[in-house]
């Protein structure tokens, strides 16, 4: 029962995906960090079997690392995003990733971005975007309120909205999450919203 969504506000971009680890019937765990910092002005956000997000995403984080370490300057946001789409849709034709990507991040020139990346290669930019169950809820919760130009409390009080309208409506609702917000000042982890903690395992 992933949920992954984020949306673009005024000079940041705002990401946030649950936190659960999940195989069949069993959840393994409940802090898992779904969202993965790109570069320093960028946020990666993956839905998906774990397996294929976790190498998928940690693949294009090293391949962006070694592009700006060869050539001594970072990809923009849009570049990053055509990269990863290229490689997926490379994937698609040989061993393909099951993984969903949001990708944030914030270029001096252009600004904020937010990217929509699925796992059949499809790329497009856009002000608002969500993955998983919980995008029926999502959705449609910043279909109503949210409006471009928003401040990062508004943009907080939104994921807020959407967070509690997954919990109440989804049937197995995950019960943490992670937001992180990428602006001019970098991208980086703003708060963690937890109902469940993982219990510490007992030595033996």
């Amino acid at each position: 029962m992933e949920c992954v969504f984020g949306f673009v506000g005024n000079g940041f971009a705002v990401v946030a995906a649950d936190t659960s680890a999940v195989h069949s019937i069993l959840v393994h765990k409940s802090n898992e960090d779904k969202i993965m910092v790109l570069d320093s002005h960028k946020l990666i956000a993956a839905s998906g079997e774990s397996g294929d997000r976790v190498q998928f995403t940690e693949y294009i984080q090293k391949n962006v690392a070694l592009y700006q370490f060869r050539n001594g300057i970072p990809l923009t946001t849009a570049a990053a995003a055509n990269f990863t789409r290229g490689e997926l849709a490379t994937a698609l034709r040989k061993n393909p990733y099951f993984v969903n990507i949001l990708l944030a991040g914030y270029d001096k020139e252009t600004g904020p971005s937010l990217y929509y990346i699925d796992y059949i290669a499809t790329l497009h930019k856009v002000d608002k975007g969500a993955f998983g169950y919980g995008s029926y809820f999502s959705l449609s919760m910043m279909d109503r309120h949210y409006h471009s130009g928003m401040t990062v409390e508004e943009a907080i009080d939104l994921v807020d909205k959407c967070i509690m309208e997954i919990r109440s409506r989804l049937v197995v609702a995950p019960p943490n999450f992670v937001i992180k917000i990428v602006d001019k000042d970098g991208a980086r982890e703003y708060a963690w919203r937890e109902s469940v903690k993982d219990a510490a395992v007992a030595s033996a």
